[in-house]
């Protein structure tokens, strides 16, 4: 259908039928979106990080964060639960992970910023590093 006025010169009276379908569309996207967005932050935040990953559970976490053998001297034994991702990105910033000590807080800090792909808690170390806009 044309939105032209037959009686006018051809100039078009305003945005056409197309444009406002558009408008209507892309409207109805940035409502849909928003939230999962948000649930996918939510998520981040609660996704877990263990320290070190199951299968390293009998190492201990050495000041620089790499793994070592358990009872190796200056070192901190594994985490007594996994953190969460809250917990994580908080640390990171420069608060202590719940229930350490600052030095061990440290040393988990440094353990999960060397977390390799293939690794439990990569996935969440990496959607914590993310921009969210």
């Amino acid at each position: 259908m044309d939105d032209r006025d037959p009686n006018s010169s051809g100039a078009a009276k305003g945005p056409s039928r197309r444009a406002l379908m558009l408008g209507a569309v892309s409207a109805s996207a940035i409502v849909s979106i928003k939230p999962a967005l948000a649930q996918t932050a939510g998520s981040v935040l609660n996704c877990e990080i263990p320290v070190p990953d199951p299968g390293r559970a009998g190492n201990y976490i050495a000041a620089d964060g790499t793994l070592v053998p358990a009872g190796t001297q200056g070192a901190y034994p594994p985490a007594f639960r996994a953190f969460r991702g809250e917990e994580v990105k908080q640390a990171l910033n420069g608060a202590n992970l719940p229930g350490t000590t600052y030095e061990q807080s440290r040393a988990y800090t440094n353990y999960i910023r060397r977390l390799q792909r293939g690794t439990s808690g990569f996935t969440c170390f990496a959607s914590l590093q993310m921009p969210r806009g």
